[in-house]
């Protein structure tokens, strides 16, 4: 057990180290940033951030491949969002067990459209119309270490195309767990979006991927059908406030930027993503959670309503489970998701 674990130290301290180099303050210093978007409804309603939750949703891999489990052999899920201004995004995902190998596999593809956008010259002139798009391609791995760990990877080729511009990368996301099933907690750990960018939309202009760092822990209450989450993300820098061009009395301005003076428990607070799931009954539960990053920058300072707060519903049977979430992320401006998993080695065909 002891070398296993070093080894996973040691090749995160690396990850780290390569990483932080580039590694920029959250606000659109990143390219291929949809990598970030919660792909299906379970991950919206858990805040966008959970490498901890032990509810056995296949699409849970995407925040963490260790959450990938043997119990999720031959499970299909098709997600769909209606994002903002008309912007919509599918994904689907399948899983896989190996027994010769002991090791799940899962694949899966993610699909931004951005709809028809109108081409014009530097003078205005309507020149015709072009459709944007995103793509990722993920193949995930994750194998169990004695009786308590799991670690899985996933590797993620990212293509992206904006008319002429196009850009193309590989992405590696390495996680952990540890659970204990008699005290009912699992904690998590992962890397996210290690790797480059290949081809990129300028000549000579290469951008760093949108890396993080997240620790986790979920616990499952004994008394009541209750599990609680808290997640801390971009743990590797402290200060992750948008930078605000937009300049505020009080500000300081550093390297160009104008950042405004907060509180340490505000800037504490906003790596934490918290959520709680119950189950209601045998086949309902009900997912909330707050994120305190999304609520700070993305809210109207004066109405900022149930911006940062996530909700959804899920119908979990043995043969289907149909999930929704709404998440806020501005007072009057909310995502919908609509997921759909089939344990396909539950039907007979």
């Amino acid at each position: 057990m002891l070398p296993m674990r070093k080894n996973c130290i040691l090749f995160l301290c690396l990850c780290i180290s390569v990483q932080t180099t580039v590694a920029q303050v959250l606000g659109g210093k990143n390219v291929f940033s949809f990598l970030d978007l919660p792909v299906s409804p379970q991950i919206s309603a858990l805040g966008g951030v959970n490498v901890s939750s032990q509810q056995h949703d296949i699409a849970l891999s995407a925040l963490n491949p260790a959450l990938l489990r043997e119990t999720m052999h031959q499970h299909l899920q098709v997600n769909y969002t209606g994002y903002f201004s008309d912007v919509k995004y599918a994904h689907c995902l399948f899983g896989y067990h190996l027994d010769r190998l002991n090791t799940t596999l899962a694949g899966s593809v993610q699909y931004i459209d951005y709809g028809s956008v109108t081409q014009t010259d530097a003078a205005g002139n309507i020149q015709g119309t072009f459709r944007p798009r995103d793509m990722a391609w993920q193949l995930t791995a994750s194998r169990r270490y004695l009786e308590r760990w799991h670690y899985g990877i996933s590797l993620q080729f990212i293509q992206s195309a904006y008319q002429q511009y196009k850009a193309n990368g590989l992405a590696v996301h390495f996680g952990l767990t540890y659970q204990d099933t008699s005290r009912h907690w699992q904690a998590g750990l992962v890397a996210r979006n290690m790797g480059a960018q290949f081809r990129t939309y300028t000549a000579g202009n290469q951008e760093p991927l949108p890396f993080d760092l997240q620790v986790g822990v979920s616990k499952k209450l004994n008394k009541i059908p209750l599990e609680l989450s808290a997640t801390l993300h971009h743990i590797y820098q402290f200060d992750i406030r948008y930078a605000d061009p937009d300049f505020q009395e009080g500000g300081i301005i550093t390297d160009g930027d104008t950042l405004a003076i907060g509180n340490t428990t505000d800037k504490i607070f906003r790596h934490f993503v918290l959520a709680a799931q119950w189950e209601i009954g045998k086949y309902v539960q009900l997912t909330a959670s707050y994120n305190h990053l999304r609520r700070q920058e993305l809210g109207l300072s004066q109405q900022k309503g149930l911006s940062g707060f996530s909700g959804g519903v899920g119908v979990i049977t043995r043969k289907l489970q149909i999930r929704y979430a709404r998440s806020w992320y501005q007072r009057s401006e909310a995502l919908n998701q609509l997921g759909l998993n089939v344990p396909l080695k539950e039907w007979s065909f």
